[in-house]
């Protein structure tokens, strides 16, 4: 289909209907037509937005492109809050956070830094799909490791994990802490030295299982 027979309409329609993003080939393949034309169409679309005041722009995010709210007016849309329950508890988006910067992680290494159990946070979260097991850790018991997913990039407007905001430095993270937010910030740094020290010794590990026999 041609570029001449197709409207801005009929794509619109069917990101609308989508709802998650969609990648330009799906798109060319629904509308039956080239990538090039779906590009034009889509620039066209994200100029009559604009030129209409439309309360949506495309948005590219997870790797594809998506109908989504315009940022001035998340303070009108965060309304929804006080009549939709919230799905996500402060401790699960906690955990959920700490899988985020920290992935991939194991669930010990998680209540680690937290100081309590997870399971009903981990299980939640599973449930939402905002992270799926993403292998085994290669150590004694081989635990499962988890990381975020696609949904979770979709939920937070993230197009990848590099536009994660940056973590403060341990120094400026330690402005403003009291003694227990501290002790938690030296627990997480003698994590990540007892992570390093694993992979060391893994190392010399399989370094002696390869050397020669006398």
């Amino acid at each position: 289909m041609s570029e001449g027979t197709l409207t801005t309409a009929a794509l619109e329609a069917v990101m609308f209907a989508a709802g998650d993003p969609m990648s330009m080939e799906d798109l060319a393949d629904i509308l039956r037509t080239d990538l090039l034309t779906v590009q034009n169409l889509m620039t066209r679309l994200e100029k009559e937005l604009v030129e209409r005041h439309s309360g949506l722009t495309v948005r590219r995010v997870a790797g594809g492109l998506q109908l989504a709210t315009r940022p001035e007016l998340y303070p009108v849309v965060e309304r929804l809050s006080q009549v939709v329950d919230r799905k996500i508890s402060a401790p699960t988006m906690e955990t959920l956070s700490i899988i985020a910067f920290k992935q991939p992680i194991t669930k010990q290494e998680i209540e680690h830094i937290r100081g309590v159990r997870i399971e009903r946070a981990l299980t939640k979260l599973i449930e939402l799909e905002l992270i799926a097991e993403v292998g085994r850790k290669q150590v004694l018991g081989r635990p499962i490791l988890y990381g975020t997913t696609d949904t979770f990039l979709r939920t937070f407007g993230l197009n990848s994990l590099e536009d994660l905001p940056n973590l403060p430095s341990d120094r400026e993270a330690a402005v403003g802490m009291d003694d227990e937010q501290l002790e938690l910030l030296g627990e997480l740094e003698g994590l990540e030295e007892s992570e390093e020290d694993d992979e060391i010794a893994e190392m010399e590990e399989n370094d002696s299982d390869n050397s020669p026999l006398p």
